[in-house]
């Protein structure tokens, strides 16, 4: 502990970044705004500066862009927004590519970007894409989350063609940036320019891929005078009919919501859902889930999503938490053994949620987020009168997140992060609290970040603290550069209320040393090797449960080919506390070696493809697994492409965990379980604003016990036993999406989903793939019909449609 005090001393008292060259744009104030047709052919345009000599970015660093590709950009403003226009000339205009594709997804095309930081501080950006095709992507850069295209505004832009090249003209409101007064102000800026048919992609203002964030090697934006940040106020209200169909049984909900923004100052937004509707948010992959573990899916919801860096300081948050699953519901299986359960919800319904993200010009950042949950209730029935009974598995309950951050010196800060949730009446409470740092040094070359937690969890009237600590002390410049982690929890450390935990106790030491380039070679645009190793541990009892090591290799070759391989092996025995599912308990096993390689094809081509393949073996065993994936992708065109996933996945002879005896004796089975994956997805854009998509997906998974059981001994190891029951399962998820996207305006759009759904679970493990496709499509179906409008309102439009309408 002495040592891990000492680095941190040390790391603070570290400064800034040394200062490299900057450039410098002067902006131009403009009478009249030029429309955004594209063009740049307006008298705003006329005698202003220009940025020009754009740099490689990557695969190079630093090489001038060349004669036939020239790159320039001007830039004005008014009191209203910040306007843009950039000239991308191009010698073979009939080589730019200019795939169309939905928001904030580049696609296969050539892309124009632009950089913001209001407050200059070397960590924060506001980024603003547009591609040949014309589509938008905006993105918040922040250290924590790195670019987070969840974020979104409302700007507009245009592009044009010609023989000399392309052109994109935008316009970028005030109210899309978080700035505050000031009579002369200086951001931060930087440009990129992305040319798919060569891979490289160009910059403004150099960077450094080898030192430090990206954000801090941003130019100089200077001119920019008096300019008053606006009203930041926008109300999107919609209406959404939904139509869900099970078996038969047809629901129908008719919606009236809205979502608001609003700039409580310069630089803190608040952001709330009123009465939501989450019915279009995409499904979730769903696996048949052997281990001892909940599976983990991504956040889906558009609320959640937008604008979380703040809130994922620490990594103590996690959305899904927030409408999840009762925290009563799995206590009605036990506590009704005798009643047949008619009902029990599997999510809550959240009523409304509420957040406050920002940060100011000095560094200071400020996050809060509430969201309140209604109440949930099972049906059980008697089945000796009949009767029903509503049981409550989830009461009335709080969400709350608290962060805190001050950055300083651009490259390091320091916060602290609250999460709590209350639920009503003696139904299970928590809390937990972190500091989280991030310091580096004046040079950027070596970083120490970690966080220390404490949960408290309050339920039946007992509370319960536990503790978490992180530390990582890594190399960060240079091509040779080293990683080192130590990683702790005790035995009663829970943050799952409103975290993801997989597991706790835990005494783990690891880290890693790597090789990478930064500039092409004769061969490789692209290439590291890194090689890893980790001790892990148990905290109570503090024994080894494994110690393990790696070596990965990936490249991308200068034929735009992507090939990688990873070979890893346990040293000694695995000791195993969490497949028996009974606390103090273990199973120990020997060792595994695995290897994996993967491939890619050039995706500039219209026919695409990756591969997968990986091969797992338990030392000295009859256990083994191998799995193949393949995912091809064909661009018919610059509107319509189709994509395809493949994945097999077999195990045989895998030992797991089956059941728990009422003696608690605990049994387990040797199976050789089987997965397939099919995905297909299309989608054809009309233009950059409307599309219509298809996504569909099947997984299935069969798993067949061998007739010999075998009992967890105390001593780790398994015993033969007379347990005979079938545990065979087969296992279905079946998802089909179609959705039809209009953003009539932007910041408004129309979205119609269809979604079509199966689940399937027996124990008919012997069926073939076609046997139980057919089966299959005997089984109820899920239907949903999603129709949902929304309209995008901004309060200084609608200030000035007034004044003009009364003038």
């Amino acid at each position: 502990m002495r040592n891990i005090f000492l680095l941190i001393f040390v790391a603070s008292c570290f400064q800034t970044i040394a200062q490299t060259s900057k450039k410098e744009l002067q902006a131009i104030r403009i009478q009249e705004a030029p429309v955004i047709d594209g063009k740049l052919n307006d008298k705003a345009w006329e005698n202003t500066v220009v940025a020009k000599d754009f740099v490689m970015f990557r695969p190079g660093d630093g090489d001038p862009e060349p004669d036939t590709q020239k790159t320039e950009v001007k830039i004005v403003y008014d009191d209203q927004a910040i306007y843009i226009g950039a000239y991308l000339f191009d010698a073979n205009p009939d080589k730019i590519m200019r795939q169309l594709s939905e928001r904030d997804n580049f696609g296969t095309a050539d892309f124009f970007g632009i950089a913001i930081s209001p407050n200059n501080d070397g960590q924060n950006q506001y980024e603003f894409f547009v591609t040949a095709g014309g589509t938008q992507m905006d993105a918040q850069v922040s250290p924590a989350n790195g670019e987070d295209f969840s974020w979104s505004e409302v700007w507009f832009s245009q592009v044009s063609f010609d023989d000399k090249g392309w052109y994109v003209e935008m316009k970028i409101p005030y109210a899309a940036l978080r700035f505050a007064d000031g009579e002369h102000m200086i951001w931060g800026l930087n440009m990129h320019r992305r040319i798919e048919s060569t891979r490289e992609q160009y910059v403004w203002n150099y960077i450094d891929k080898s030192t430090g964030l990206w954000t801090q090697y941003d130019g100089r934006l200077v001119g920019l005078k008096d300019i008053k940040p606006p009203i930041r106020l926008s109300f999107s209200p919609f209406t959404s009919f939904v139509l869900d169909s099970y078996d038969g049984n047809t629901d129908t909900n008719l919606n009236f919501g809205m979502d608001l923004k609003y700039g409580i100052t310069d630089n803190f937004t608040l952001f709330a859902t009123l009465v939501p509707d989450f019915s279009q948010a995409g499904f979730d992959n769903v696996v048949l889930n052997l281990g001892p573990f909940e599976q983990v899916f991504s956040e889906q919801r558009q609320f959640f999503i937008e604008g979380a860096d703040l809130l994922e300081k620490g990594n103590l948050f996690f959305s899904r938490r927030i409408g999840s699953a009762p925290v009563g519901r799995n206590d009605i299986y036990d506590d009704y053994t005798d009643d047949e359960i008619i009902n029990n919800p599997d999510e809550v319904k959240v009523l409304n949620a509420v957040k406050v993200t920002g940060r100011s010009q000095k560094g200071l950042g400020i996050a809060v987020l509430n969201a309140v949950t209604e109440e949930t209730f099972a049906t059980v029935q008697d089945t000796i009168t009949g009767e029903t009974s509503k049981i409550k598995t989830e009461p009335l309950a709080n969400y709350n997140v608290f962060v805190i951050d001050q950055e300083f010196n651009k490259n390091s800060s320091v916060g602290l992060v609250n999460t709590n949730v209350l639920r009503e009446g003696s139904f299970r409470d928590a809390n937990v609290t972190s500091l989280v740092f991030r310091l580096a040094n004046k040079a950027n070359s070596y970083r120490i970040r970690g966080d220390g937690s404490t949960s408290t969890i309050k339920e039946n009237e007992i509370n319960t603290t536990g503790f978490a600590s992180r530390v990582d002390f890594e190399k960060t410049n240079g091509q040779v550069r080293f990683f080192l982690r130590h990683r702790f929890a005790d035995d009663t450390y829970d943050k799952n209320d409103l975290g993801f935990q997989r597991n706790n106790n835990y005494n783990d030491f690891m880290g890693n040393v790597s090789y990478q380039i930064f500039e092409p070679t004769k061969h490789f645009n692209f290439m590291r090797v890194r090689f890893f190793a980790g001790h892990f541990r148990r905290f109570d009892p503090s024994v080894t449960t494994s110690n393990y090591m790696e070596i990965d290799f990936f490249a991308t070759n200068i034929k735009q080919l992507s090939y990688g391989l990873e070979v890893g092996t346990n040293i000694g025995e695995r000791t195993d506390f969490f497949e028996p599912r009974t606390e103090g308990r273990f199973w120990k096993q020997n060792g595994l070696f695995s290897t994996e390689g993967y491939f890619s094809t050039d995706f500039r081509k219209k026919l695409a493809v990756e591969i997968g393949v990986d091969y797992r073996n338990r030392y000295d065993s009859e256990e083994y697994s191998y799995e193949l994936g393949i995912s091809p992708r064909f661009r018919v065109n610059d509107k319509l492409e189709f994509g395809y996933g493949f994945v097999l996945d077999r195990s045989f002879n895998q030992p797991g965990y089956v059941d728990t005896l009422d003696d608690e004796t605990i049994i387990f089975g040797v199976r050789q379980n089987d997965q397939i994956e099919n995905s297909f997805s299309g989608k054809y854009n009309f233009n950059d604003t409307s599309s219509i998509s298809l996504s569909f997906r099947h997984y299935w998974s069969t798993v067949a016990y061998q007739d010999q059981y075998y009992e967890l001994g105390e001593d780790g190891y398994l015993i033969e036993h007379p347990y005979n029951e079938n545990n065979d399962l087969n296992f279905n998820n079946w998802n089909m999406d179609l959705r039809y996207v209009w953003q009539f305006t932007r910041g408004s759009e129309f979205v119609a989903l269809y979604r079509n759904t199966i689940q399937n679970e027996d124990d008919r493990s012997d069926l073939s793939f076609g046997e139980n496709l057919s089966d299959l499509l005997e089984q109820p179906y899920g239907h949903l019909l999603s129709v949902k409008l929304i309209y995008y309102l901004d309060y200084n439009n609608l200030k000035h449609w007034v004044k003009k309408k009364n003038s």
